[in-house]
């Protein structure tokens, strides 16, 4: 284990987050809070950390993908234990583990919330709150590698531990120049949302929090209705970009580039679109009675397969009052999630298209044992390894899904709430069902409960195996 390099990128883990920290400081200045304080606080900190740690590069330059994995797990810790040192010192969350699932929940994009009113919350700790969502949605890793110069030996080897899907790849030659395109599309996004809203009067302030909380796919509210109390434009210009933000980031590369016909023509797309489809036509009609009109009812529909398909979790509606029919979908889509190589978290639908298609080529093997015959994605052959690391994926998301169930099950609550609540968390969404639907929280689950809830939601954002390499043996072996 190559420990140099890894403190190395920790500390400019921590410088960064520093400089974000910046956001929530101009804001208490602007809005003459005293909460500020926790945060110019907890800069000096970061920095004072930070700084020794990045003063040399290390001279073994020996990085695999052991060290990128590890690398991107603490990170992650380390930025999420530090993001809740200002909720602690502002006094906006009491206690340690509420203030940690508070911080993980926002750079997990998550946004699953121990707060019962937020609207209590200063402007400078919203604003936060927010920007940890959009901080974490195209990943911490890939903001640095395309800022910084760091060793080339080992930039795919971050990127392919931090970013979502079952693979990754380099939109053009060099990993630094494919980390600045995706963040210039994430970038550029988040800013015509910005606009949008604006133009539907939507506050300044109301417009960040929200903007960074849909482009990350995070869903944190600064009200206790979530995007209720908005106007219809509103609501469906977030619709428009919660779907926009769970699409594969390397179709927006193409549609720049002016391949029109091979983006178009990207399957897992259409699987995606498909679904949403399907899933808004079915919710409509079930819970037509419940509003004014069909159009209305189209209208909520859209938003809320959009909210939990692409794992954002806002709501305009409390759907845990919907015809169980419809629950079960929101449900489903729980689990299905948005695109591999997107903000948005879930299973992948990329991954969905892989296991069926596996279990299509198994059952044609059974009828014709010696055919030959390939999974293709895109008309590509799908590598081996890709359809083996989706598998095992599958299997071990299962394990880690029925253990946090079991376990929340000594908190005595209701099946539904413990298993939505698990499901909301492994799959970055946020509410769930039952007394973790749109308009409860998470602050009545145990401290033990919300430490398991806690590595849920980092072991989805970091697809579980960069999670679960730091408690195996090997992996901390000197190099």
């Amino acid at each position: 284990m190559n420990y140099s390099i890894i403190f190395y990128i920790i500390g400019w883990i921590l410088n960064l987050e520093a400089a974000f920290m910046l956001l929530p400081c101009i804001t208490a200045v602007i809005y003459g809070e005293k909460s500020g304080f926790a945060f110019l606080i907890t800069m000096a900190v970061c920095v004072a950390i930070g700084i020794p740690l990045t003063l040399k590069k290390p001279q073994k330059r020996a990085f695999y993908t052991k060290e990128g994995f590890v690398a991107v797990a603490l990170s992650w810790i380390v930025l999420s234990i530090m993001g809740s040192v200002p909720f602690l010192l502002s006094g906006s969350i009491s206690h340690p583990i509420d203030a940690l699932f508070e911080t993980v929940s926002g750079f997990t994009t998550t946004g699953a919330s121990v707060i019962s009113d937020v609207e209590i919350l200063s402007h400078c700790v919203l604003i936060w709150r927010s920007f940890t969502h959009w901080i974490g949605g195209m990943g911490v890793l890939v903001f640095i590698l395309a800022l910084l110069p760091l060793a080339g030996g080992y930039h795919m080897n971050l990127m392919k531990a931090e970013s979502p899907g079952p693979s990754v790849g380099k939109l053009v030659p060099k990993v630094q120049s494919t980390a600045k395109i995706l963040y210039t599309i994430y970038f550029g996004l988040t800013i015509l949302q910005i606009i949008f809203l604006l133009v539907g009067k939507m506050p300044l302030f109301d417009t960040l929090c929200i903007s960074f909380g849909t482009a990350g796919t995070g869903g944190f509210g600064i009200r206790n209705d979530s995007l209720g109390g908005y106007s219809t434009y509103i609501q469906v210009i977030v619709t428009i970009f919660m779907i926009l933000f769970g699409v594969n980031f390397n179709v927006y590369f193409l549609l720049l580039t002016k391949k029109f016909i091979q983006a178009f023509k990207v399957e897992e797309l259409h699987y995606y679109l498909g679904i949403i489809g399907a899933s808004i036509l079915a919710i409509a009609i079930n819970t037509s009675h419940m509003f004014d009109n069909i159009w209305v009812a189209l209208q909520q529909s859209a938003f809320q397969v959009g909210s939990i398909i692409t794992t954002t979790g806002y709501a305009t509606t409390d759907f845990n009052q919907w015809p169980v029919f419809s629950k079960t979908i929101l449900v489903l889509l729980m689990f299905v999630g948005a695109c591999a190589g997107s903000t948005g978290g879930g299973i992948k639908v990329s991954r969905l298209i892989i296991l069926f298609k596996t279990v299509a080529k198994e059952l044609h093997l059974y009828l014709h044992p010696n055919a030959i015959k390939k999974i293709k994605m895109d008309q590509k052959p799908i590598p081996h390894e890709v359809v083996r690391s989706t598998n095992i994926f599958m299997a071990v998301y299962i394990l880690i899904f029925a253990g946090s169930v079991l376990i929340l099950g000594f908190d005595e609550y209701d099946l539904t709430t413990n298993f939505t609540a698990v499901a909301a968390t492994l799959n970055n969404i946020g509410p769930g069902l039952e007394l973790v639907g749109p308009t409860g929280n998470f602050s009545l689950f145990s401290p033990l409960a919300k430490c398991v809830l806690i590595f849920d939601m980092l072991a989805g954002r970091l697809e579980i195996f960069p999670l679960l390499i730091l408690f195996t043996k090997n992996t901390w072996k000197k190099f």
